[in-house]
């Protein structure tokens, strides 16, 4: 049984990347913690089937966004957004529904975490182990 995790929402928010570009974002509440997915991407990620990141964001007079903390794709059933968050697991939410979010029709979309299989929890970095990310 899956059980929620948190929730997308599509807050009308911007964010500065980096180099101080401004984007269009939805955020994403999961297990308490805050993410964004930039606007452009996940319309792409909707449409295309690729992977895009899932960034860290956090308020200091301005919304930002950090390091890339996992990445998003669209189910092979094509029904779902699955998310893959580096260091707390795996989760999905409805693709009808995320739809419904980013052209406005609803405000936010449950986001429920997938069981982890065995096989899963070897695959996860071990505490103080270092990790490589790589930009998408």
């Amino acid at each position: 049984m899956m059980e929620k995790a948190g929730y997308l929402q599509q807050t009308r928010a911007q964010a500065l990347d980096g180099e101080g570009v401004l984007h269009d974002i939805v955020e994403l509440h999961i297990l308490g913690n805050r993410y964004a997915i930039r606007k452009s991407d996940l319309v792409k990620a909707v449409s295309g089937r690729m992977y895009v990141q899932v960034e860290e964001l956090t308020r200091n007079w301005n919304e930002y966004l950090g390091l890339t903390r996992g990445l998003a794709h669209v189910s092979a059933s094509g029904k779902a957004l699955n998310i893959d968050l580096f260091e707390a697991g795996n989760f999905t939410l409805s693709l009808s529904l995320l739809r419904a979010v980013i052209y406005g029709k609803e405000r936010s979309v449950a986001i429920v975490k997938i069981p982890e299989t065995p096989a899963a929890r070897f695959r996860r970095a071990a505490e103080g182990q270092q990790t490589i990310s790589a930009a998408v």
